[in-house]
């Protein structure tokens, strides 16, 4: 069992930086893939981004050049640095993690069975 524990959320102004972490424990292989997602109420929860067991990032459109996912050499601690932020990027953003996602689809949440419970950011305009 994979526990999950965000951190770092927040109110921002547009412009503004957040740095997000999320504490990983219960389990001894760190070779996972993981990611951050982020929903606003009423619509589904999407990938933001992603990193492989081999350390390969990928991000979606809207936030790349802005935000920065990384992880310890350890793999018990995922982090979002998001820059640049804007009002749309208002959600509440959560880690994820499992041990095999199918190609193609590592932006999709139900490839991931392990969760935290999400940490709210707020970007005001």
């Amino acid at each position: 069992q994979e526990y999950l524990v965000e951190s770092g959320g927040g109110s921002v102004q547009a412009g503004g930086s957040l740095r997000l972490s999320c504490a990983v424990s219960g389990y001894t292989d760190s070779r996972r893939y993981m990611g951050w997602f982020r929903q606003v109420p009423g619509k589904e929860r999407g990938g933001v981004a992603t990193i492989d067991p081999n350390g390969c990032t990928s991000y979606t459109d809207s936030v790349k050049g802005r935000f920065t996912i990384s992880r310890d050499s350890a793999w018990n601690t995922l982090y979002l640095q998001m820059n640049s932020l804007k009002p749309e990027d208002t959600a509440m953003y959560y880690c994820a993690a499992d041990w095999a996602v199918v190609l193609g689809r590592k932006f999709f949440a139900d490839e991931y069975r392990y969760w935290g419970q999400g940490t709210q950011v707020t970007v005001s305009s």
